[in-house]
């Protein structure tokens, strides 16, 4: 199987996922128990992906400038702080932990 043949197939399985979600009925989707778990569900995948885009470097983990600067953007975000002073705050720690070389 080439590339592009895997590409296609993967193409093909979204567009048929999608086309099944329409035929599923609202009451179903509307239940307290599968209106939980997609809630839920979407914190989960928020929160892996930026744990994996904190710590991750290829195949390993790595602490550096980044891990600060998230618990700094996350400690502002939990004062209520605007979305432009938590990324300027959290990149100025990353660039002066950086420029002190405390991380790389």
């Amino acid at each position: 199987m080439t590339v592009w043949n895997a590409v296609l197939l993967a193409a093909c399985i979204c567009v048929a996922l999608k086309a099944a979600g329409y035929l599923v009925p609202a009451h179903v989707l509307e239940a307290p128990r599968p209106a939980r778990i997609s809630d839920l569900l979407t914190v989960a995948l928020l929160g892996a992906l930026v744990a994996v885009q904190t710590l991750g470097a290829g195949q390993g983990i790595v602490v550096d400038a980044r891990v600060p600067a998230v618990l700094v953007a996350a400690g502002l975000l939990w004062m209520r702080q605007s979305f432009l002073v938590v990324v300027f705050a959290a990149a100025a720690v990353a660039a002066l932990l950086r420029l002190l070389g405390w991380a790389a």
